[in-house]
């Protein structure tokens, strides 16, 4: 790394997928107050709703996230009569 162009906070942080409690470590400078132990070491967690473990595009895998109803209603006004 070339001196001086990173942040001061530039650090190993543990990003986890909250819909697939995965965890990938990875540096970054997000500030986070939670902390999580991946092998025995206390990262800074920074929690994700999505990421390359469960997104569509990566899996395979269609996966309905359903927040406050939005399918439900959008369902409900385009369903066959």
């Amino acid at each position: 790394m070339k001196k001086g162009i990173h942040p001061e906070n530039y650090r190993l942080v543990a990003f986890k997928d909250m819909s697939n409690d995965e965890v990938f470590i990875t540096r970054s400078c997000a500030s986070t107050k939670e902390t999580l132990v991946v092998d025995g070491v206390e990262y800074p967690v920074v929690k994700v709703e999505i990421s390359n473990t469960s997104h569509p595009f990566y899996t395979g895998k269609m996966k309905l996230v359903d927040t406050a109803g939005r399918v439900d209603k959008f369902y409900q006004r385009y369903k066959k009569k």
